[in-house]
């Protein structure tokens, strides 16, 4: 049996019994009846949002679940990309040390990247330094090995080649 139904049970016994609404006791009686038939109407509204609640908290569980999945892919599709485990650095430092053309800004003789032009990688953002042996329409970034032109003033170009 539904509170509702008990509710209205319990009025209905207390109209059969045919008390004086009009004596304190009877007074009493009718307000406890009718704050009992309130309060299961209350109950009911309660229950109706709750259910509403765990239905949409089951339906965020279940969002968030496929947005855990989406994230679970994309991190194993980046493992395979580049695995940071086989990445060994002494040989990518060693790579750099053979190519001349490159500046990392701390070699000796170049006086703090004065013989060498400076630009930023438009897919990296990292600063690269490049002489004028290096031709500026075909420019590989050593960091993230995307390729790239630049346009170099010719004044420039000069400059460093001491005309």
């Amino acid at each position: 049996m539904e509170l509702k139904e008990k509710a209205a049970y319990l009025k209905g016994l207390a109209e059969g019994l045919e008390y004086d609404k009009e004596t304190k006791e009877g007074k009493l009686i009718a307000a406890l009846i009718d704050l009992t038939a309130e309060l299961c109407e209350a109950v009911e509204v309660l229950d109706a949002d709750m259910d509403e609640i765990v239905d949409e908290v089951v339906e965020l569980r279940e969002y968030i679940e496929e947005i855990d999945d989406d994230l679970n892919d994309v991190e194993e599709f980046l493992d395979e990309e580049v695995d940071i485990d086989d990445w060994d650095e002494d040989d990518d430092e060693d790579d750099d040390e053979d190519d001349d053309d490159w500046c990392d800004g701390d070699c000796e003789g170049c006086s703090g990247c004065d013989d060498y032009f400076e630009i930023v990688c438009p897919s990296c953002g990292e600063t690269i330094c490049f002489d004028e042996s290096v031709d500026p329409e075909e420019l590989t970034c050593p960091a993230c090995n995307e390729k790239f032109a630049c346009i170099v003033e010719e004044d420039d170009m000069k400059a460093l080649d001491g005309e």
